[in-house]
């Protein structure tokens, strides 16, 4: 592997199949143009893959508690949703037999069935328009391939890993659902009766769904382990977001994105320097591309090392491909403005927290060298139990869900928040945590910053990883009365610290100091929501 004169990681010609053509700007272009309109959900945002599922539950045990549907009609009537954004295949079929459940047995509420009935039909025509779209993708893929064909590296060889993990999950989702689902008798009340069965049946549904995903994701995958494919040359990235961005082979200043693909080194190896989510992109590289890529396929890669001198790398495909549209170009350039304006903010924040931080110690060594968590975080808390209030007036299925689902989310989250602690020490720094506290020496720290409500250190090592706590917070009222965020001044301390050995602690810590794990306070919070929800009226 070599670095070219424009700074691009080059692939050596032996790796690179005899043939095989570069993917240019003008065949890419056509590629891009066979693309859905922006209005097509094509990208999907992750917190979609656990929000939208989500949703859908909560919806159908309303449609079928306040009797819109029966409970297998209002599963189908809310599944397209998922399918529009998760899986179209499953939409382009069902979706017309969803339609026909509403309009045949939502005779008792016309108004609502016919609003059901056309948002189910928008999300068929979505999807649909989605589905025909990979057509004209896949032939401009081929025309630009010119039918050159390699079979994949050697290192692909072995047994197929795609699919295994949503095989195992579509299974229990399909079992939890049946199980709720069947518990019909265990309601007392008629509209959960009605309700919970529905939110089983669609539970199923959803693990019906990610069997299908399963089974699709395993055979394309397998589909390019036959016979040679088509080959590609392009070039890629690892984004901020640790994904791989794939560029045409002559955009060497890695403008326009035409899709991006989670991937995965095949030995499982990877320094893990960028591993703690800093926010930089890698370096350019050259890469071949194994296979059809368009909306939803699958693909392998073998990229030049991301260090000169290293032998190619051969990634494959842990995620199916996702176009970059139009849309989403003009989305990041605007987030990309904004983060600068925000950064702008947050930095101006960071230094006159800093700035006060030395004129209240000087050159002396800091007076503590101990955080904890303060009154943003007790504030965090109690916005917690005041949703909780919330849903306390709640009765039935859906108290038992809501309820459940929050004490465990707060008793795995709230702990850390509220009693959190760091305590520097000559050797460095100790956080603790839900088991034990953690030791991150002087000399790996790697960054220490706060954005938004976010307070953060990173390390070099990959033993230590990231340590964040989280808080909500309103900057422009920090700024106008003039107060420096508790976690600014934590930030600031801790820096000052680190970057002015003589300002740290000459004294190593004692294990009272640190702090004690807190996974008791997470046992105690789990077991006042279990009651709380079980026994209180």
């Amino acid at each position: 592997m070599s670095t070219g004169s424009d700074g691009v990681l080059r692939l050596p010609d032996a790796a690179i199949p005899e043939g095989c053509r570069s993917w240019d700007g003008e065949a890419a272009r056509r590629w891009t143009g066979a693309l859905p309109s922006r209005w097509v959900p094509v990208r999907a945002h992750p917190a979609m893959f656990v929000a939208l599922p989500l949703v859908t539950v909560a919806g159908a045990g309303l449609l079928g508690e306040y009797g819109v549907l029966p409970a297998w009609g209002a599963a189908l009537a809310v599944l397209p949703f998922v399918w529009m954004v998760l899986r179209p295949e499953a939409a382009r079929i069902l979706a017309p037999v969803a339609v026909g459940v509403v309009l045949a047995y939502g005779e008792e509420s016309p108004l609502r069935s016919l609003a059901l009935g056309s948002a189910v039909v928008l999300a068929w025509a979505l999807s649909l328009a989605r589905v025909t779209a990979r057509g004209p993708q896949r032939a401009a893929a081929l025309v630009a391939s010119g039918g050159v064909t390699a079979v994949l590296p050697s290192a692909v060889a072995g047994r197929l890993e795609r699919g295994r993990f949503l095989f195992g999950a579509g299974l229990l989702l399909t079992a939890a659902g049946g199980v709720v689902g069947a518990a019909t008798g265990v309601w007392e009340d008629p509209g959960d009766r009605a309700g919970a069965p529905a939110a089983g049946w669609c539970l199923a549904g959803l693990g019906l769904t990610v069997l299908l995903a399963a089974a699709l994701t395993r055979h394309r995958a397998a589909g390019l382990r036959g016979a040679p494919v088509p080959v590609l040359r392009v070039l890629v990235r690892e984004s901020a977001e640790v994904e791989t961005e794939v560029f045409a082979a002559d955009d060497e200043g890695a403008v326009r994105p035409l899709f991006t693909v989670a991937t995965r080194v095949v030995d499982g190896g990877g320094d893990g320097e960028d591993a703690f989510g800093d926010e930089r992109v890698g370096p350019l590289r050259e890469a071949v591309l194994f296979g059809v890529p368009y909306d939803g396929a699958e693909v392998v890669l073998l990229t030049a090392a991301e260090r000169a001198g290293e032998p190619p790398v051969v990634e494959v495909g842990v995620g199916a491909v996702r176009p970059v549209t139009e849309w989403t170009l003009r989305r990041r350039g605007a987030a990309a403005r904004g983060k600068a304006q925000s950064e702008a903010r947050e930095e101006e924040r960071r230094v006159a927290a800093a700035d006060q931080v030395r004129r209240e110690t000087g050159t002396d060594a800091l007076p503590a060298g101990r955080w904890r968590a303060g009154w943003p975080d007790w504030f965090t808390g109690l916005l917690a139990l005041a949703y909780a209030a919330v849903l306390a007036g709640d009765a039935g299925w859906w108290r038992l869900i809501s309820g459940f689902g929050l004490t465990l989310v707060a008793a795995l989250v709230l702990p850390r928040r509220l009693a959190w602690r760091v305590t520097a020490d000559r050797e460095g720094l100790w956080f603790n945590g839900l088991r034990r506290a953690r030791q991150l020496p002087w000399d790996e720290i790697r960054t220490v910053r706060t954005k938004a409500g976010e307070l953060r250190v990173d390390g070099e090592g990959t033993s230590f990883g990231e340590w964040t706590v989280h808080t909500p917070r309103w900057a422009w009222l920090e700024h106008r009365i003039g107060l420096v965020h508790p976690y600014e001044r934590t930030a600031a301390e801790i820096t000052a610290m680190w970057r002015d050995p003589q300002l740290r602690p000459t004294e190593l810590s004692t294990p009272a100091r640190r702090g004690r794990a807190v996974w008791p306070l997470g046992v105690l919070i789990a077991a006042a929501g279990a009651a709380a929800v079980l026994f209180l009226p």
